[in-house]
């Protein structure tokens, strides 16, 4: 297994326990009914800022922007002949279609 992969299953072992740590203490702590909805408000929350620390992870900020492409780089073609750097179908200076995406 790669470093990555083991890290990643690492992290998420982590926050599976603590995740049912917290909810067998609200269980013992609270009674039945009120406990069912801690637990789902905790369950709830914990994924909302593990999402949240891994779109930071990513370089992105989680807002309404990012979820639309705000932040992304748009894509660059290069000619095969020319080597011209443009963003349209074909080249504008030799018209060839050919090119390649950097």
């Amino acid at each position: 297994m790669d470093p990555n992969s083991k890290r990643f299953m690492q992290t998420q072992m982590m926050w599976i326990v603590i995740s049912l740590g917290i909810s067998f203490a609200l269980s013992f702590l609270i009674p039945f009914p009120y406990s069912l909805f801690a637990i789902i408000g905790v369950f709830l929350g914990i994924n909302y800022f593990m999402r949240k620390k891994q779109l930071r992870m990513m370089g992105r900020m989680g807002g309404i922007s990012s979820m639309f492409g705000g932040g992304e780089k748009p894509v660059v073609f290069y000619c095969i002949t020319c080597g011209f750097k443009h963003n349209e179908r074909s080249c504008p200076r030799c018209g060839s279609t050919g090119r390649r995406i950097e």
